[in-house]
């Protein structure tokens, strides 16, 4: 479908780029971590040349990469690509933007694999303050995960806490 659209509409066609990334997709779906790292990184240099690096659909490859370096436990990789993503949504979305808090989250998810519980505490608890109604997608994962990252670091006080605003 990639090479159908490269050859009708042009190799920096917006379809071409999204068919692209929907293959990225795709694969980091099905576990091809590493096919799916080189699909996006072929998506994310075009879409940078095409679209700019604070579009949208750019930054949505960047956060693409870093669940990948993530899922291949290259968590620094990750970060990186989190945090230019995180930049991106924060000029052009603002920071309580739902696409903004999910890159916070997932900022906070790799440090607590890193076990830094300390900054991934922080982070979950950047998302739940900005969060957008109890029963908002985000806000609900974002206090599951903060629970998680509280038991983690034994911090029972505050778990008490948080269980009891947000049962």
């Amino acid at each position: 479908m990639v090479k159908r659209c490269k050859r009708a509409l042009g190799e920096e066609n917006v379809v071409t780029l999204e068919t692209l990334n929907s293959l990225g997709g795709h694969l980091r779906g099905n576990g091809e971590f590493e096919e799916a790292k080189e699909v996006y990184e072929r998506c994310l240099a075009r879409r940078m040349k095409v679209l700019g690096e604070e579009h949208k659909d750019t930054l949505g490859v960047l956060n693409n990469l870093g669940i990948v370096y993530k899922n291949l436990a290259n968590y620094e990789k990750a970060l990186e690509y989190y945090e230019r993503a995180l930049k991106g949504d924060e000029r052009t979305l603002g920071k309580t933007h739902p696409h903004t808090l999910d890159t916070v989250m997932n900022i906070a998810i790799v440090n607590e694999d890193l076990k830094d519980y300390e900054k991934a505490e922080a982070l979950y608890q950047r998302a739940l303050e900005a969060q957008l109604g109890k029963n908002h997608e985000s806000t609900i994962q974002s206090v599951r995960n903060f629970k998680i990252c509280l038991e983690l670091c034994g911090n029972s006080e505050r778990l008490a806490e948080l269980i009891s605003r947000h049962p």
